[in-house]
């Protein structure tokens, strides 16, 4: 065969399989802007505006929510009149597929006189159009 035929073989299997780059810091700034959303838009807009279509949330004391349409109703209810949630991602892992991974850290949550601070996971899948979205998120109580 000729060079042409090789380099054209050559070309149409690397167009095939495209390698996809991701990063641990990637998806760590993810979670950053996450929590910054939270800070600057409210943390009911965040949770909603970074929701995968099929993300899950888990609390304490509730049934899981499942859905992003379950999730945007039950924030809309939510009384986040002087409230602060915010969070730091402490680490993270990519599945080598680059379309899955999780952050986890710590968090803290201030309503007037209450003050908490926990623990979280999120969970993260790309959606659609590749952009990274939460698929799960739990946290607890306790530091």
């Amino acid at each position: 065969m000729s060079r042409f035929v090789y380099l054209a073989l050559g070309i149409l299997f690397v167009s095939c399989h495209p390698t996809q780059k991701c990063t641990v810091d990637d998806l760590l700034e993810i979670d950053k802007q996450f929590s910054k959303a939270s800070e600057k838009n409210g943390f009911a807009r965040a949770f909603t505006d970074f929701a995968h279509t099929d993300a899950v949330i888990l609390r304490d004391n509730n049934m899981p929510l499942q859905g992003k349409s379950a999730i945007a109703a039950y924030f809309a209810k939510a009384d986040t009149v002087n409230t602060s949630f915010t969070w730091q991602p402490i680490d993270a892992e990519i599945a080598q597929s680059c379309d899955l991974g999780f952050t986890y850290g710590m968090y803290k949550f201030l309503k007037d006189s209450i003050r908490e601070e926990g623990t979280y996971v999120s969970v993260w899948k790309k959606d659609s159009i590749g952009n990274w979205k939460y698929i799960l998120d739990a946290g607890n109580e306790g530091l």
